[in-house]
């Protein structure tokens, strides 16, 4: 019932838009006036996911920590923030609020890239932005200085505002970060007419081989962001203790892609997020129409009004698929996670439009001894911002500063903790 249940959220909205801000690497068209309906309609009605029932709701809570005793134990010594309590901007609170606000208000830290182009088995290439980090004081020789491998989210790329903020978290640290681009979203001409999607790990197989070939003796941690953290789940459950990663960590992951594309066509986060995300993902796959047209009708893909009709006629097809239901099944990291050998913290945010709770993993994450979920009660889809003018760096980045500098720092508490069975 679950995989058939976004073929009942189907709906035609109307909706002409003025100017455009940018989330994950998507234009998002809202008007002034609509983005103060918004913050009228959602603190007074719409919040969907968590009802506003009593003022008690806007005070700040503690996270919701989900894991074995020992990686708990770990995580409250060496990454306290997940003691902490969340306070979420009381001018913006709500899920939506916080999806679309940080797209606009987070600040953009200075950070300065070395691209490098690799080519893969198929003849394509993939772009990887680096940032060396050659004046760490902390891990002077290059050989073992440790290093993050980001995955961005949805059409995104290195150049958005989490990216370098996460850039800035791993630097300040003394690591090295390299971030990945998929496919066609790094400025990089597509040769092949492939481009990306959340169950083919091919092109992350590439990447860590290429960075372990680099760097053999320099510890390597995955962050994925959104849909770059479904990517790094799937690819940790695929190569297990063979992943070459010495731990993960995703931020708003869609845990079940058949509910996250129901929770999408609600008609308020269709009108807010579905309609434009698709629009940017058609104008993507225009961009390289003339490659891309060899194996896909690009015409019937500009048609689609959602991401699942853009899966459908495109995502599905391109990677050969019988339907798109199981492109969503094989996509889905939920239920993989007991396939995953590493230490990996999920931050997700309970009133996520993107990925609806009731879909989060927690009966599985309690009993595996790696896998530790964070939920806070408020947050949005990698929103997380936190007092009144919330620019720069949040509860997310700060999450990620302290679990990098955790796992790189104390490997053999965290080696201890993830490796008790539990009854």
């Amino acid at each position: 019932a679950h995989k058939l249940s976004f073929y009942l959220y189907h709906y035609t909205l109307k909706h002409t838009c003025d100017i455009s801000i940018s989330h994950t690497g998507c234009s998002y068209p809202l008007t002034l006036t609509q983005l103060v309906f918004l913050a009228f309609f959602h603190v007074t009605y719409a919040n969907s996911v968590t009802p506003l029932t009593s003022p008690l709701s806007l005070v700040s809570q503690t996270p919701v920590l989900v894991c074995s005793n020992a990686f708990r134990t770990f995580l409250q010594k060496h990454c306290p923030v997940v003691a902490e309590r969340y306070c979420p901007t009381p001018w913006c609170w709500g899920g939506r609020l916080q999806t679309l606000v940080q797209a606009f208000i987070k600040s953009r830290p200075s950070v300065s890239y070395r691209n490098e182009l690799i080519r893969t088995a198929d003849g394509g290439q993939i772009s990887l932005d680096w940032v060396d980090n050659g004046a760490s004081a902390a891990y002077p020789e290059s050989s073992t200085r440790p290093t993050v491998l980001i995955l961005p989210g949805l059409t995104g790329n290195s150049q958005q505002p989490y990216v370098l903020h996460a850039i800035s978290q791993a630097t300040r640290r003394g690591y090295r970060c390299v971030v990945f681009n998929n496919r066609g979203f790094g400025g990089e001409e597509l040769l092949t007419p492939l481009t990306f999607c959340a169950a083919n790990t091919s092109d992350l197989e590439r990447v860590v081989l290429h960075v372990k070939e680099l760097f053999p003796q320099a510890p390597l941690l995955g962050a994925g962001v959104s849909l770059g953290g479904m990517l790094l789940l799937n690819y940790l459950a695929r190569k297990g203790s063979e992943s070459g990663l010495v731990a993960g960590i995703t931020l708003s992951v869609a845990w079940n892609t058949v509910e996250s594309t129901a929770s999408l066509e609600q008609p308020i986060n269709w009108l807010l997020f579905n309609r434009h995300l698709t629009v940017n993902l058609c104008q993507a796959v225009n961009r390289h129409r003339k490659m891309l047209e060899k194996v896909v009708d690009i015409d019937y893909v500009m048609k689609a009004r959602s991401i699942h009709e853009f899966d459908e006629r495109y995502t599905s097809v391109l990677f050969g698929y019988k339907s798109c239901l199981d492109y969503y099944y094989d996509a889905s990291p939920d239920y993989k996670l007991p396939r995953t050998a590493v230490p990996i913290l999920c931050l997700n945010a309970a009133d996520d439009p993107f990925s609806p709770k009731h879909a989060f993993p927690l009966a599985l994450a309690k009993h595996l001894p790696n896998v530790a979920l964070l939920v806070t009660a408020h947050g949005g889809h990698i929103g997380f911002l936190e007092g009144i003018f919330p620019r720069g760096e949040g509860y997310m980045d700060r999450l990620i500063g302290q679990y990098i500098e955790a796992v790189f720092e104390h490997p053999g508490d965290l080696k201890r903790a993830c490796s008790i069975k539990q009854e």
